[in-house]
C-alpha cells in the first residue's frame, strides 16, 4: 500500500515509516516542520534504504493537499500531524482547536475528495481523563479531559467515528496511545523535543548527558507503591508495529475500529529513573516536586483486543526503551542539527 503519512517527520512517524517499509509498503510524507526536523526523514531514507518523498505542507492547507494528493495515489492516511504540548494547549487552546480540529477536518475532505477513505489516527489515552477502571480497556468510558490537546483527540475521534457511521465506504482505526519511549535500535533517530521536555524521557535523558541538572518528579504521595504517578510506557517501534497491523485490518475492511497501544504493565516515574540507571549505568539527579494540576496517580492499559484482533503485541520491556532512548541521546546530545 501506498501511505500517506502526515506529521511524518516527527517522533512516532519516522519510526512508523521505517516499519511501513519493512513490511512492503511505500510512504509519502506531508509536514509543516513546526515540531519536527526533515533530518529524520534523511536518516530514516538512510535505515530503509529507499528515499521518502516529502512535502512542507500543513494539513490546513487545502491546496497543498491537493497537489500532493493529485501527483500520488494512496491507498490509506496515518494522520499524526498536530500540536501535542499539554502545557501550551492550556496557554493556546484556540491554537490547539483551530490545528488539530480544522486541520483534520481539512485533511479527510481531502482525502475523500481524492478517493482514499482509509484512516488511521493518532489518539491518546488522555481521552479516558481520569480512568474509572485499571487496567483501562476500550470499553472503559471516555472521561472529562483535563486540557485542550486531550480534548482535541476526544473530539477528533468523535468527528472521525460519526464520518464513518455516515459513509461505511471509510475504513477509521483509533489508536490509543500511552506513553511512548525508546528510539531505534541505530541511535539515529529519537525523540527530539523543541525546548524543555514535556514528557519524562526525554527530560531524563538530557539530565543524563547533562544539558539539565536534574529530573523533577511531579509528587510523591500519590497512592502508588513508591507516591509518584504510574504510567505504561511503550517503546516506539512496538508503537510503530501497530499502525503496520492496522492497515491490515484496514485490508480486512474493518469500518470502524478502536484499539489501546500499551503493553499492559504500569511503571512509576521512580521505577523508569532506576531502570535506566541501571541498564546504562548513568546517574539522573532528581527532585521532588509539587504536583501538576491534572495529573493522575495511575494510567496503564488492557491492550488484549490489540492482540486479539490486530495479532499485535508489545515486545520491548523497561529496560530495552531505556537503553534505546539513551543510545539514541547519548548519539545526538544536542538532538537533531538545525533545519
Amino acid at each position: 500500500m501506498n501511505i500517506l503519512v502526515t506529521g511524518g517527520a516527527g517522533y512516532i512517524g519516522s519510526h512508523t515509516i521505517i516499519e511501513l517499509y519493512k513490511a512492503g509498503h511505500t510512504a509519502v510524507v506531508v509536514d509543516n516542520l513546526s515540531n519536527s526536523n526533515p533530518e529524520s526523514l534523511r536518516r530514516v531514507a538512510r535505515i530503509t534504504g529507499s528515499e521518502v518523498p516529502f512535502f512542507k505542507v500543513d494539513i490546513r492547507d487545502r491546496e497543498g493537499l491537493d497537489r500532493v494528493m493529485g501527483q500520488f495515489k494512496f491507498d490509506a492516511c496515518i494522520h499524526f500531524a498536530g500540536l501535542k504540548a499539554v502545557g501550551e494547549s492550556v496557554a493556546k487552546p484556540l491554537e490547539y482547536y483551530e490545528n488539530n480540529i480544522a486541520g483534520t477536518l481539512v485533511l479527510v475532505q481531502a482525502l475523500r475528495d481524492h478517493g482514499c477513505r482509509n484512516i488511521i489516527f493518532s489518539s491518546s489515552a488522555t481521552v479516558y481523563g481520569n480512568p474509572e477502571i485499571i487496567p483501562i480497556t476500550e470499553q472503559c468510558p471516555k472521561g472529562v479531559c483535563t486540557n485542550p490537546y486531550g480534548w482535541t483527540k476526544s473530539m477528533l475521534e468523535q468527528v472521525l467515528t460519526d464520518m464513518q457511521k455516515a459513509d461505511p465506504e471509510w475504513n477509521v482505526v483509533l489508536l490509543r496511545y500511552f506513553n511512548p519511549i525508546g528510539a531505534h535500535e541505530s541511535g539515529t533517530i529519537g525523540e527530539n523535543p523543541n525546548g524543555i521536555p514535556n514528557n519524562l524521557m526525554p527530560y531524563v535523558t538530557q539530565v543524563a548527558v547533562g544539558k539539565r541538572a536534574e529530573l523533577g518528579v511531579f509528587g510523591n504521595d500519590y497512592d502508588t507503591p513508591d507516591g509518584t504517578g504510574v504510567r505504561d510506557y511503550i517503546h516506539v517501534v512496538d508503537l510503530a508495529r501497530g499502525h503496520v497491523k492496522a492497515l491490515q485490518a484496514i485490508e480486512r475492511k474493518c469500518g470502524l475500529g478502536l484499539y489501546n497501544l500499551g503493553t499492559g504493565h504500569g511503571y512509576s516515574v521512580l521505577d523508569v529513573v532506576r531502570a535506566f540507571e541501571k541498564v546504562n549505568g548513568v546517574k539522573v539527579p532528581y527532585s521532588i516536586k509539587p504536583r501538576r494540576p491534572g495529573d493522575i496517580a495511575t494510567c496503564y492499559s488492557d491492550p488484549s483486543k490489540a492482540e486479539r484482533e490486530l495479532d499485535w503485541k508489545a515486545e520491548f520491556g523497561i529496560e530495552e526503551m531505556c537503553r534505546d532512548s539513551w543510545n539514541w541521546q547519548k548519539n545526538n546530545p544536542d538532538g537533531y542539527p538545525e533545519n
